[in-house]
């Protein structure tokens, strides 16, 4: 047995290590407050100053807790000609090991409310408080955890941009970022054990159910994530049943080989709509999703 099997088997096969009385140290009011300043920064929609402002925050934040930060910037060609500035951000820990968890989330917002019935509100960007935002406080938060208890596999906390920028009807202009990042990896042959994207988390009636694309490409990722979930105690908000087929991040990434799947609540009301603000989202929804997401990490230390 190699040693990257081995490793893979020991990860899938020490789940039932977690409990609810040994709860990883995630705090998810700090969590909260991260997606707050990203919701501050005003609509994160590319080229725009809170775009810029947003991008250079999440930058400097992950400096102060991770081992190393890159970038990828570009332009993007639009459907319609124009070109957009793009900028993937990558926080992480232990660069020079070889066993890696890949993490994502897109920071960018909607640049139009789609959702809503007003004409008028559909031409305006949506604030993004949990599509968008609670992923980044997530993430941020995480890196709180990681800096304090340095994992002992490498970790990528991968930031992507334009997820939501275009029309998902005609496949134009979305999922940018990621698709970006499995045409132009970083690193030769990068292949991590597994991949979990980290969509919409914050919602306060969180209800994450199995996400289908996942469950027909990753199956034992989908299972170690659930697992987890319920043996922390949170199986009221990890539901075990597929519901949703998303065309979202993890799917340029799956098509590139890697073993990714997504972690969504594609059940919130306020959906590509104005009414996406950070009073809809919660701590406690924050720290259900942080507590897996860290006990998926720091496991490997057991």
């Amino acid at each position: 047995m190699s040693k990257r099997t081995w490793l893979v088997a020991v990860i899938f096969a020490c789940a039932c290590k977690h409990d609810a009385r040994n709860r990883p140290p995630f705090d998810g009011t700090v969590a909260l407050g991260y997606a707050k300043t990203q919701v501050d920064f005003g609509p994160r929609v590319p080229g725009t100053p809170g775009w810029t402002n947003a991008g250079d925050w999440i930058v400097a934040q992950m400096r102060q807790r991770a081992d190393t930060v890159i970038e990828q910037r570009w332009w993007h060609k639009l459907a319609n000609g124009d070109s957009i500035p793009m900028r993937n951000i990558i926080a992480r820990y232990k660069p020079n090991a070889t066993d890696r968890i890949l993490y994502l989330t897109h920071w960018d917002t909607r640049p139009i409310a789609d959702s809503e019935t007003d004409s008028t509100k559909k031409k305006l960007p949506i604030p993004g408080a949990n599509d968008g935002a609670s992923g980044v406080g997530l993430f941020v938060a995480l890196g709180d955890v990681l800096k304090k208890t340095p994992p002992t596999v490498g970790v990528d906390l991968l930031f992507v941009d334009g997820e939501d920028y275009g029309s998902f009807d005609a496949d134009k202009d979305v999922l940018i970022g990621s698709r970006y990042f499995a045409t132009h990896l970083p690193w030769p042959n990068y292949q991590p054990i597994f991949g979990i994207l980290w969509d919409m988390i914050g919602d306060k009636d969180l209800q994450i159910y199995q996400e289908q694309n996942s469950l027909a490409r990753a199956p034992e990722v989908v299972t170690r994530v659930w697992q987890t979930a319920a043996d922390l105690g949170h199986a009221d908000a990890f539901i075990p049943q597929p519901k949703w087929a998303v065309t979202d991040d993890h799917i340029p990434l799956q098509n590139a080989g890697m073993h990714v799947i997504d972690v969504i609540d594609l059940d919130y009301p306020d959906h590509h709509k104005l009414s996406d603000t950070i009073d809809k989202i919660s701590a406690q929804s924050l720290q259900t999703v942080g507590e897996v997401a860290a006990a998926l990490i720091l496991n490997q230390s057991e």
